[in-house]
């Protein structure tokens, strides 16, 4: 599927939400702050949601242990491609190997 920049595609399609006067009155505010307008804040979530593939963000009860588990997995994905990355037992060297090698004492 082709890239879509959210912010810069032509815009002939609308889309409506209804939401509480008092908590659009206060993005609207709030975005403004940042150089926003409440439609540039959504298509800046649209747009982040399309790179993610999803939403950007984890949406959990327990984020910190959806964060956690997710770091976990990748932190091991990295380990093994590290191991898988050695053609055989015989490339390993030694810590020491390793310092004589660079000259370190």
């Amino acid at each position: 599927m082709e890239k879509i920049n959210v912010m810069t595609a032509p815009k002939t399609s609308t889309f409506q939400m209804r939401i509480n006067p008092e908590v659009k009155s206060s993005l609207e505010q709030m975005y403004a702050n940042c150089g926003m307008t409440l439609t540039d804040a959504i298509n800046v979530f649209f747009q982040q949601s399309m790179n993610a593939g999803g939403l950007p963000f984890i949406v959990t009860q327990s984020s910190k242990e959806a964060l956690r588990d997710q770091a976990i997995a990748k932190l091991m994905h990295e380990i093994q491609a590290g191991r898988d990355s050695v053609k055989s037992e015989s490339d390993w060297i030694t810590e020491d190997e390793m310092l004589a090698r660079y000259g370190i004492k």
